[in-house]
């Protein structure tokens, strides 16, 4: 699986169905105020943790989620959540790969969402702490510690498009792990996952 932060909330998952197509899964693609952004996408399925207002154009008609459910969709089985604030969260399964997307959380979850989420393969929780957008970096902390994920990648901290958002190292810091690495693009599979501790992942935005 191919995975990339594309600034603010925004993630697109590359996976492969049961017939080894591709079928890519984006998520939050709303249009920022500033910054530099794609003006439209293709994907085959497009998630949404606060609804579509501000989306960008997308073309080819995917399959969108917006409010809180579950489906099965090209071979992928996502689950929506309901959040803080009218807000969404996600479950997405496939390749083996149990990944949750916080969306635009602002506020720790209670205990049963938590327990609904699991323990994540890759969970992506968003960091920046801006204007109540999204979590401070010691809530961060506190759910990455609560849903003990494998790997935990950092979402909507400062960048151009973000500018007002904390830095990732103020995060970093907070959590108190060392990151694997920072990279464009994280390509992972079920038997790369570490087996006992959460790792650290930082993706730089690229899309």
């Amino acid at each position: 699986m191919h995975l990339n932060w594309l600034g603010q909330t925004c993630v697109k998952l590359q996976t492969k169905n049961l017939k080894d197509e591709d079928v890519v899964i984006l998520i939050d693609p709303y249009r920022p105020e500033k910054g530099d952004f794609p003006r439209s996408f293709s994907p085959q399925v497009a998630l949404f943790s606060a609804g579509d207002t501000n989306a960008v154009t997308l073309s080819q008609g995917p399959f969108v989620i917006d409010t809180p459910g579950e489906c099965e969709v090209k071979d992928t089985m996502i689950y929506a959540m309901p959040g803080p604030d009218d807000t969404v969260v996600f479950k997405i399964g496939s390749e083996s790969l149990n990944i949750v997307h916080l969306g635009r959380l602002n506020k720790k979850m209670n205990t049963e969402t938590i327990a609904k989420l699991g323990s994540p393969d890759i969970l992506f929780i968003p960091v920046g702490g801006e204007k109540n957008k999204t979590l401070s970096a010691e809530d961060a902390a506190a759910t990455v510690t609560a849903l003990e994920p494998r790997i935990v990648i950092p979402i909507a901290f400062q960048c151009d498009t973000d500018p007002k958002a904390d830095p990732v190292s103020d995060f970093i810091k907070t959590l108190g792990l060392k990151p694997e690495a920072t990279d464009k693009k994280f390509i992972i599979k079920k038997k790369d996952l570490p087996q006992e501790e959460t790792k650290l992942m930082i993706l730089e935005k690229n899309y």
